[in-house]
């Protein structure tokens, strides 16, 4: 896969409670991703926007939640979800502080 489309793959870093409680023990991030990305795009993307070394790579379909707004039904949008396990030793700073 080519660097432009790799570059697309990550839409943003899913930001939970679940998701900072594994980053702080397993050493595990949570990113959303595009909808026809698979978990190879997923760890290139990762390797080539961070520079670490990813270990494994667990992709999640979410279903969207089915809304109400006002007497009419509306439904969320569908996403996907990547948990990302680094090797030992590597680290992502999604805080985007320098110190």
């Amino acid at each position: 896969m080519s660097q432009e489309k790799l570059m697309n793959v990550l839409l943003g870093p899913h930001v939970s409670e679940k998701s900072a409680r594994i980053a702080e023990t397993a050493n595990q991030f949570v990113f959303r991703v595009r909808r026809d990305a698979t978990s190879t795009d997923v760890k290139a993307a990762v390797e080539l926007m961070f520079e670490v070394k990813v270990a494994d790579v667990n992709v999640v379909n979410v279903a969207g939640k089915q809304k109400r707004f006002g007497q009419r039904l509306g439904r969320r949008q569908d996403y996907k979800k990547a948990y990302v396990r680094l090797a030992p030793g590597q680290s992502i700073d999604l805080t985007g502080t320098e110190a």
